[in-house]
């Protein structure tokens, strides 16, 4: 063996890389291997043991060959085997021993015979019915039950408590019983020993709405100890008695209880841990209250441990001359003592051996020999208990060999560690070596590390660490390869988040994560605080998406907690946590209390709800009223916010009141509900603090002053007998006395007092204690009359549309001055300079008159309001080169006085508007022709028209032409030389002597000549067949035929009448039905269209002479067909077009309507589209030719036969009553002019086409 060992320290110079780092999980390999080969040899070469036990220190009975089993002797009596027992097993090899074990022996429980009992208590009262079992080494399980088996119900009024008995916190009525039995269940001894029945009477008692403060059954006294052992379960009791029943709240005094062990149960009377840790240790206290008082009491939990392993001894085999090193190293508390035992001999009692060694848990034995092989013991002990281990110590010399196996596939992902194995055994220990294909020696490399066993460690692995590796054992032929696979390591991209969720709603959390493409197999498991989920059904608390996420479903506050996501794949894992933060409205304070009380204040204490893991920012503060109003009339008030960290409030009472107070808590999420209410608290009566408020004259009638005010609330009465007292006198007379009356409620009325009169007045609240503060007076007046003087000095300028009026303040308004009225009226226009034609001045006589005499037809006042301290007034959006009137008044509450005397002003000429309207006819391709109406807004006399227009470019930066027409008679203009491929722009302004007006534009091109459709739809029916044409766009009409030929011996070819190719519909009617036609449209010489098509319905033939082969009927249902279709036309064409005249022609019209009756003479509306043809074409040429001829006039001339409004700024808001202006631009232009108007549908007749077509 030291031969073995030198040779090995000279390798080691040769190769100073050479690198043996033992690891734990070497030794644990190697002692795993070395118990493998031990039970192999043991099974070669079986060494059976043998068995004896100690009893308290002495051998207790003979020695066992077989087994180790101890039983209890029949005749021996069972008292005799009470005590301490060691088993001891031995062998060639060694002695094992065993822990010590401790065997009690105690007798069957038995109850003693008891006497009845029974017991007597007032309700209200606390009592405890007592349960004393027989005592035993396990203590009992005490219920407390009826003679029915029933157990008694328990609340944090009655409970059991851990002594086992019964406790009343107070009693009421129905407490009373006579069965309470207490039943002891003993596990061990499988009995239950039922005690005698308790019989409790509880009396009435007067004293029951006296309430008690809190107390504590148990424990006893204000602080208690309590030693506990680690991984024990503990519980902490706090029983209260008081009227009414206690609550408890428990509170950790050096920490928070939320990161202990303990959990309240019990109703609230334990605090219960179920595996007490050394975290738990610590000072706790109860604490229980009710609404008159508190009591508390400390504990202090001290938690222990019996010994613990924390490092144990391994069986091991070793070769002669080796080393050996057993450590065993153990805890507790307190501090456990170690002992080593050799064969079940203490080492103190064993031959001391230069070799061995021991020092603080660690036995050392060098050089170790055949002989050594024993079995060693360490046992770790402190007060209470001990722990012993056995360690196997073989020493033996075996040849050399490789226990892996061959071709291994070892697995691995970038950047992990593996272990390549190559467990090799014997004795003396292998030298083992390591070499990689086309790699530098391995040991060289950090990253790799060769274990005890042969085995080699490789640690941050790369995609270059992949390929073969050899291990072998050094001077021998002894060989295995191991395979090295990496792959890519799991990377998690996306784990959950930290949410924060409203109770009630759902969270999702992410786990987005990358695994190498070739690790197929995977799971993702979720967690919550470490808990593994398992997936419900989707409408269930729980869904995991094919992506991973996780919904968490309809959110508590127990889901507020920790959640991970972890990943496992066949080589590694990888994990993220999140959390969800349960969050909502707080839950109401509680505890409400009354403290420091007063006449008038209080203050007022609450405990604050559970906040649900979002701060409490406020409480909110409500108070209600309750002596003063009904039941059903009772109301929150809130009155004070308290910040959140606060949990009292002073506040101030009202005198003569009865009041309840309740607090609401509040935070980001929302209001909590409120708390319950408080107790009352009544204060007592005063005199009243305060005066009502509002007092004043609210005088209507002259001679009359009435002193009203804002009645007090009853609350502000503090006191019976309340009334208010009213004073008043004459301002600034020479009697200073005061008048005065007594009243229950306003208003009060003085009457004598002569017209708007000043008072001084003032109010006093009294109550049968006294008067309140002396009241502070106030100026009122009698009642007003109407103003007795209008205002004067009324003057005005005038600036453009524009008057500013000016005038003198009101005298002898007789009442309090609200304001002016100023009255505006457009009289009419101004007279014209030039070129008034002796018809239009007629015209407008005629109409003046006709105003005269309608008094519906009458220019409309304006009212401008006026406030009382302004004296002028500026009125915009009048009417320019027009004749006004105005007139003043001043008012007070009780009406207007007399108007001012009118004042006549005018308005100066202006620009006039746009013309009304504007339309155009194209004679030929390169000229057009535009017509025009005169502004309805002629703001003066019109001078003439200028026309402008410019050719549309692609540049659209073409010169603009101009024409000036000086004659405003002249209303249309002739363009030639106009580009027919080109659309132009043109406008028309109007000018008078103030300047030019706002153009007109219009869009237009020349008309191109017309052709025949060539693109026709044809719909077919039995007898017609119905064809329909977009016309062109700029084509004017053209007439042409359509023939057609059936397609039948003996048939000609016929044409149809002149059809016009803007109509775009033509209906062949007359055909035979079942038949084809050939259909043509001519264009000079050349088709410009053609069609062969079928009429609908069976091939005519002839039939027996009936009903409905008469060719009369076929006549007569087609000609109803027509006549509905050309309704339908009809309807179309009005919605579509409409009919509109010239503006010039309505005038003439409404003036002509004075000399004959008419069937309405509302202005300005247009002639009905069912007026027959030869009237629209009269009327229709007759507003062509006048506007051929020219005329200055407008509807702007005749603004005095309709209505001005204004704003409130005093602009007009209308020019004209029951019509509006045209808007600029979007004129129609007229039948002539296809361009501007609307296109008809595609299979819309035209008007002329549908009344020339023959029936």
């Amino acid at each position: 063996m030291q031969k073995e060992e030198e040779e090995e320290e000279e390798e080691e110079e040769e190769d100073t890389t050479l690198q043996e780092r033992p690891l734990k999980e070497e030794e644990e390999e190697e002692a795993e291997d070395r118990r493998r080969i031990k039970d192999k040899r043991r099974r070669e070469t079986p060494h059976l043991p043998s068995f004896r036990w100690v009893k308290d220190g002495e051998e207790f009975g003979a020695e066992r060959p077989a087994h180790g089993t101890l039983r209890a002797e029949d005749e021996e009596p069972l008292s005799s085997y009470r005590g301490s027992y060691r088993c001891y097993a031995s062998n060639a090899l060694g002695t094992a021993v065993t822990q010590s074990v401790q065997v009690t022996v105690e007798a069957q429980p038995v109850l003693l015979k008891q006497q009845r009992v029974h017991k007597r208590a007032h309700e209200g009262e606390s009592i405890i019915l007592s349960c004393n079992p027989p005592k035993s080494s396990t203590p009992p399980h005490i219920h407390w039950m009826d003679k029915k088996m029933v157990h008694i119900k328990q609340s944090d009024r009655v409970m059991v408590g851990l002594d086992g008995n019964l406790y009343f916190s107070n009693l009421l009525k129905s407490d009373s019983r006579d069965d309470y039995i207490c039943n002891a269940q003993y596990s061990a001894a499988r009995t239950v020993l039922p005690h005698t029945a308790v019989r409790l009477t509880v009396s009435a008692s007067n004293d029951v709405g006296h309430a008690r403060k809190p107390h504590l059954f148990r424990p006893i006294g204000s602080h208690t100890s309590v030693l506990a052992l680690k991984q024990q379960s503990v519980t902490l009791e706090c029983i209260p008695k008081g009227q009414p029943t206690p609550k408890v709240e428990w509170t950790k005094k050096d920490g928070s209880l939320e990161e202990t062990g303990g959990r309240v149960e019990a109703h609230g009377r334990w605090l219960h841990f179920n595996s007490v840790a050394q975290g738990d240790d610590g000072e706790y206290e109860c604490r229980a209250f009710n609404d008159h008082g508190s009591t508390a009491h400390s504990f202090s939990l001290t938690v222990e441990a019996s010994p613990f392993w924390v490092k144990e001894p391994q069986n091991l085999l070793y070769s002669p001359g080796e080393t050996v090193r057993l450590e065993c190293q153990a805890e507790g508390i307190p501090t456990p003592r170690l002992t080593w035992r050799l064969n079940g001999e203490l080492l103190t009692e064993v031959d001391e051996d230069p070799r061995r060694s021991v020092s603080s848990g660690v036995l050392i034995l060098r050089d170790v020999e055949f002989a050594d092989t024993a079995v060693y013991q360490c046992e770790a002990t402190n007060k209470h208990g001990s722990i012993l281990l056995n360690t196997y110590l073989y020493v033996v010399e075996l040849p050399p060999q490789i226990l892996s196996s061959d071709g291994v596939v070892y697995r691995v992902t970038e950047g992990g560690d593996v272990v390549l194995h190559c467990e090799s055994f014997g004795s003396p220990r292998p030298h083992v070596t390591w070499e990689g294909e086309e790699r530098p020696p391995l040991l060289s490399d950090p990253r790799i590390a060769l274990l005890t066993n042969g085995s080699i460690t490789m640690s941050g692995v790369s995609h270059e660490d992949d390929g073969e590796y050899t291990c072998s054992i050094k001077h021998t032929n002894i060989s295995i390869s191991a395979h090295l696979k990496v792959y890519n390591h799991t990377v998690m991209r996306t784990g959950p988040q930290h949410v924060r969720a409203l109770r009630g709603t759902s969270a999702l959390l992410d786990c987005d994560f990358h695994k190498d493409r070739e690790l197929l197999q995977y799971q993702i498991v979720w967690r919550k605080d470490a808990q593994k989920l398992q997936e419900s059904s989707p409408d269930d608390k729980y869904t995991f998406f094919e992506n991973g996420t996780l919904k968490v479903s309809d959110i508590q506050s127990d889901d507020s907690v920790s959640y991970s996501c972890e990943v496992f794949t066949d080589l590694d894992q990888v994990k993220a946590s999140g959390s969800i933060t349960v969050v909502a409205r707080p839950d109401p304070p509680r505890d409400l209390s009354l403290s420091d009380v007063s006449d008038h204040s209080v203050t007022l204490s609450w405990t604050p709800g559970h906040s649900h893991n979002s701060p409490i920012t406020e409480f909110l503060v409500e108070v209600r009223e309750e002596q003063h109003s009904e039941e059903g009339g009772w109301s929150w008030v809130r009155i004070r916010r308290v910040p959140g960290d606060f949990d009292h409030v002073e506040l101030s009472l009202d005198p003569y009141c009865t009041f309840r107070f309740r607090v609401i808590a509040v935070n980001d999420i929302g209001h909590s509900d409120p708390s319950r209410p408080s107790e009352h608290r009544s204060t007592p009566p005063s005199v009243p603090a305060m005066n009502p408020a509002g007092v004043r004259s609210e005088s209507t009638n002259p001679k009359t002053l009435v002193i009203t005010w804002e009645e007090m609330d009853r609350r502000r009465h503090n006191g019976q007998g309340f009334q208010y007292k009213v004073l008043w006198r004459r301002a600034g007379g020479t009697d200073v006395r005061w008048n005065h009356a007594d009243v229950l409620a306003p208003p009060f009325l003085v009457n004598d007092t002569g017209t708007y009169e000043p008072f001084e007045i003032k109010v006093q609240a009294v109550n049968s204690l006294g008067e309140g503060p002396a009241p502070d007076s106030e100026v009122g007046h009698s009642g007003e009359e109407e103003p007795e003087e209008a205002p004067s000095g009324v003057s005005t300028s005038v600036v453009n549309s524009t008057v500013r009026v000016q005038w003198n303040e009101a005298q002898n308004v007789r009442g309090f001055l609200l304001g002016y009225k100023i009255y505006v009226q457009r009289t009419g226009p101004r007279a014209g300079r030039v070129g008034r034609s002796l018809r239009r001045q007629e015209r407008e006589g005629r109409a003046e008159r006709a105003r005269e005499r309608d008094p519906q037809r009458r220019p409309e006042e304006v009212v401008a309001l006026v406030n009382s301290t302004t004296t002028w007034r500026e009125i915009t959006g009048l009417q320019l080169y027009s004749h006004y009137k105005l007139s003043i008044t001043a008012f007070n509450s009780r009406g207007e006085g007399p108007r001012s005397p009118p004042h006549h002003f005018s308005t100066p000429e202006g620009a006039p508007g746009p013309p009304a309207s504007m339309r155009f006819e194209s004679p030929s391709e390169k000229s057009l022709i535009l017509y025009w109406t005169p502004p309805e807004e002629t703001n003066g006399v019109l001078l003439g028209y200028i026309v402008q227009y410019q050719q549309e470019v692609e540049s659209k930066d073409s010169l603009w032409k101009m024409e000036t027409i000086r004659d405003p008679g002249v209303t249309h203009s002739e363009l030639d030389h106009l580009d027919p491929s080109s659309h132009y722009i043109f406008k028309v302004i109007a000018r008078t002597a103030a300047g030019d007006g706002p153009p007109i534009r219009l869009r237009a091109a020349t008309l191109l000549e017309g052709v025949p459709p060539s693109h026709i739809s044809i719909v077919s029916s039995n007898t017609s067949l119905n064809l329909s044409w977009v016309p062109g766009e700029r084509h004017r009409n053209h007439g042409f035929v359509i023939r057609y030929l059936r397609k039948s011996p003996g048939c000609e070819w016929m044409d149809t009448e002149m059809v016009n190719s803007t109509q775009g519909f033509y209906s062949l009617t007359g055909l035979q039905p079942g038949s084809n036609y050939h259909l043509m449209i001519k264009h000079g010489n050349d088709t410009q269209w053609e069609n062969m098509t079928w009429t609908i319905g069976p091939v005519p033939s002839v039939m027996p002479g009936g009903f409905a082969a008469q060719g009369w009927l076929i006549g007569l249902i087609s000609a109803i067909l027509l006549l509905v279709l050309i309704l339908l036309i009809i309807c179309l064409m009005k919605r579509s077009k409409g009919g509109k005249y010239a503006v010039k022609d309505k005038e003439d019209k409404e003036v002509e309507s004075e000399a004959r009756p008419m069937k309405d003479e509302t202005f300005g509306e247009y002639r009905s589209l069912e007026s027959d043809a030869d009237e629209k074409r009269s009327g229709s040429e007759a507003s062509l030719n006048e506007s051929k001829l020219g005329s200055d006039d407008s509807l702007a001339e005749y603004g005095d036969s309709v209505d001005i409004q204004f704003n409130e700024d005093g602009s007009f808001i209308g020019q004209y009553s029951n019509r509006g202006p045209v808007p600029h631009g979007n004129e129609s232009s007229g039948p002539a002019s296809p361009v501007n108007a609307a296109p008809p549908p595609p299979t819309a007749p035209s008007m002329t086409s549908v009344l020339n077509r023959p029936i």
